[in-house]
């Protein structure tokens, strides 16, 4: 006598790819990290634009869209010299309003300042900019900066400039360049809103992975399905020197808007 079972057997190698699709990140996902970095040039902005999305996205998720508590944005001056400081008139109008800026003399100092914000739960998020591989972020430092962050409950986007992904504890790891903008609906001839090639290269909870971003409506979201199998350098390269131009005194800071 024959029986069939009640659910298919499946091998291990679709059981892991089916686990793998299941745990790919998303935007909106829920149980966000306290601790993520950003690796991105520092001439682009992309960057900074990425991490005040994310942060975005996540209070969203948690449902703190609607929070009005400040943000915390600390650079050392190695950023500040390469990508200006932040342009209030360029972010979120729901950020413009709330924004609190430091400029550290040293990554020492940047990093003082970043584990004391996340020590305030009257924040939002913290924002940081470090410039470079700078002896002071260490694992032992990055380490500090995940406990306090998930001891406080405080999130951290740290946006590592002209960086080589090193030892650290954070608990997301990106690397960010601009991707093509959509055209304009109404006007062909304005830029576009600014769209992200994100990859997502270590993460704890989710499988690795790469998607053309977007929050031109709002919110974060996928533009294209996953880009795994496209080259990086064959979307980034032809049009990373038009999405962004040299200041003095302040930056794109996250993205100029339509």
């Amino acid at each position: 006598m024959s029986r069939s079972p009640m659910f298919p057997s499946l091998s291990p190698a679709r059981v892991l790819a089916r686990a793998a699709a299941e745990a790919r990140w998303r935007p909106g996902s829920p149980a966000q990290p306290f601790h993520s970095e950003i690796f991105a040039p520092a001439t682009e902005a992309s960057g900074a634009g990425l991490a005040m999305a994310l942060a975005r996205d996540a209070l969203a998720a948690e449902g703190a869209g609607d929070d009005r508590r400040q943000v915390l944005w600390v650079q050392d001056k190695k950023a500040i010299r390469l990508g200006g400081r932040p342009f209030v008139a360029g972010l979120p109008p729901d950020l413009r309003h709330r924004l609190i800026h430091v400029a550290a003399a040293t990554p020492e100092d940047a990093l003082f300042a970043l584990e004391e914000g996340l020590k305030c739960r009257d924040l939002a998020c913290v924002i940081g900019e470090i410039a470079g591989n700078p002896r002071a972020l260490s694992f032992t430092a990055s380490r500090r900066l995940s406990l306090t962050a998930e001891r406080h409950a405080v999130a951290l986007w740290l946006v590592r400039l002209d960086a080589e992904p090193d030892l650290s504890s954070a608990r997301m790891r990106w690397r960010v360049r601009p991707a093509p903008s959509l055209p304009p609906r109404w006007n062909a001839t304005a830029p576009g809103a600014a769209n992200w090639q994100a990859e997502l290269f270590r993460a704890r909870t989710h499988a690795p992975g790469q998607w053309i971003l977007s929050d031109a409506h709002g919110s974060l979201h996928i533009v294209k399905p996953p880009v795994a199998d496209v080259a990086p350098a064959r979307l980034a390269a032809p049009y990373s020197r038009h999405l962004a131009r040299p200041t003095v005194g302040r930056s794109l800071a996250a993205r100029a808007r339509a």
